[in-house]
């Protein structure tokens, strides 16, 4: 009973910050929703790119694409405000020149999620796109509903955002003491093996867009050992 009068505080907390961030996602999908047309176009740019037009075969397809379009980019808008919640739920644990971090870390996560998904669009989607649409065209005909095609680039592009979560991730580790730069060094020949598994199911099936994500997060990596250097010199 003890235990669970000790875990009752945790949970309140939890579905304190649980609901602002679903109430900032919520908030921002329907202010997004006004723009679904502008956001669409963002998005199927790289496929439209390519000489290929995507179609609509369901009565309620196309609103539930701008729903989705919506909430997509919602979320990205929210990150802010979900990666501030996470660290205030967290914050207890730490000490109190730790918990100052909430700013930093809400805006370096941001801005990896961020760059994740521009390397994603910019990068890999053209090259990626084009491989597989290309791949036996002689056989078959590419064509493609815009619900199905929405569906696949908001996978690709949130896989993206979070391998790019790799740097801040050990960051907060390493605020926690649970693992430092020598550790990571160790551990390097493992993470080789977990970052191409990682990049093989978050990327579309081509060795040469498994590249695409797995030299960056190799590279993350590296940033990652000197993230934890400085945490180590200045804790």
């Amino acid at each position: 009973m003890s235990f669970l009068a000790d875990l009752k505080p945790h949970i309140k907390e939890l579905r304190y910050r649980l609901i602002v961030s679903c109430a900032s996602i919520i908030l921002l999908s329907l202010f997004c929703f006004i723009f679904w047309e502008s956001l669409l176009n963002v998005l199927i740019a790289p496929v439209e790119n390519l000489g290929l037009k995507l179609i609509s075969i369901e009565v309620q397809e196309k609103f539930f694409v701008a729903l989705k379009v919506s909430i997509f980019t919602a979320l990205i808008l929210s990150l802010p405000i979900i990666f501030a919640q996470i660290w205030l739920f967290v914050s207890p644990a730490l000490y109190d020149n730790e918990k100052k971090m909430v700013v930093p870390f809400a805006l370096f996560s941001t801005a990896m999620f961020v760059l994740g998904i521009v390397f994603c669009y910019f990068i890999v989607l053209p090259y990626g796109l084009e491989f597989l649409l290309n791949f036996g065209a002689s056989i078959a005909e590419p064509t493609i509903s815009i619900a199905k095609y929405i569906s696949f680039i908001s996978k690709v592009l949130f896989g993206f955002g979070i391998a790019f979560e790799l740097p801040v991730f050990c960051a907060v580790l390493g605020f926690m003491g649970l693992i430092d730069d020598k550790s990571l060094i160790k551990f390097f020949k493992y993470a080789i093996v977990i970052i191409f598994a990682l990049s093989a199911v978050l990327t579309p099936p081509d060795i040469f867009t498994q590249f695409l994500m797995s030299g960056p997060m190799i590279l993350l990596y590296g940033f990652s050992v000197l993230i934890l250097k400085f945490i180590k010199k200045n804790q």
